[in-house]
């Protein structure tokens, strides 16, 4: 079984990769340079990469002649507190992201004949982004196996979101367990020489290792005081 996988470098996506390893999956990493902020979180991609020794494509696309996110745009990046994450969609979400992505992944698994795509969608812990539910994925792969020549002569292709129900303590468990280097991972939507501890993706990552019982081994420049006040108990 050969299967695509949509590589950012961040936590998700990086466990989500190690996950179809474990499953029997020959893997070809896929990550874009699509006009975002920064470029950590690639760096972040061509780590994980190397460190399971898999094939890794970086397509160019950008994202930024279209604009509307504080990732693609000249936005800032909001500080919100944990609790008012999911409240409403944030400026962080990029119009058609997911979409766009995955119909790239989509021609590339066409031609190296992939029989599943994997992403790290995920409807649990996340900002709210509406290209992460599960009904989005069941869609896309509809659509997926209307429109191209594998899903039309029989050899359908799977998209497959394998933490879309999973809490990002559960991923981070799960990641844990098959033993994935998560200090070579970025999350954060500040690129920077440590993580900013302020943004959504870095709340909901350092709330993820505290309720799994781990500490983050990223550094950040701040860290929220519910993360602190876990660190003092635990040690």
């Amino acid at each position: 079984m050969r299967a695509v996988v949509l590589l950012s470098g961040g936590l998700d996506s990086s466990t989500v990769l190690a996950m179809a390893l474990d499953m029997g999956y020959e893997v070809h990493a896929l990550s874009f340079d699509y006009g975002q902020r920064h470029s950590r979180e690639l760096e972040s991609a061509r780590k994980i990469a190397e460190y399971y020794n898999v094939p890794h494509k970086i397509l160019k696309i950008d994202l930024r002649q279209i604009g509307g996110s504080a990732l693609t745009d000249d936005i800032e990046v909001p500080s919100r507190s944990v609790e008012d994450i999911e409240k409403e969609i944030p400026i962080t979400y990029v119009p058609a992201r997911n979409t766009i992505l995955l119909s790239y992944a989509l021609a590339y698994a066409e031609v190296i004949e992939a029989d599943a795509i994997f992403y790290g969608a995920n409807a649990i812990d996340y900002s709210g982004y509406p290209d992460c539910r599960p009904e989005y994925v069941e869609a896309f792969e509809k659509c997926a196996n209307l429109g191209t020549k594998r899903g039309v002569t029989g050899k359908p292709i799977k998209i497959i979101a394998p933490i879309i129900h999973m809490t990002k303590a559960e991923i981070i468990k799960k990641g844990m367990e098959l033993g994935v280097p998560y200090e070579l991972t970025w999350s954060c939507y500040r690129g920077g020489e440590k993580a900013c501890g302020r943004c959504d993706s870095c709340l909901l990552r350092l709330k993820g290792f505290m309720e799994a019982g781990y500490e983050d081994p990223l550094e950040y420049e701040n860290y929220p005081e519910f993360y602190l006040e876990y660190i003092r108990r635990k040690r």
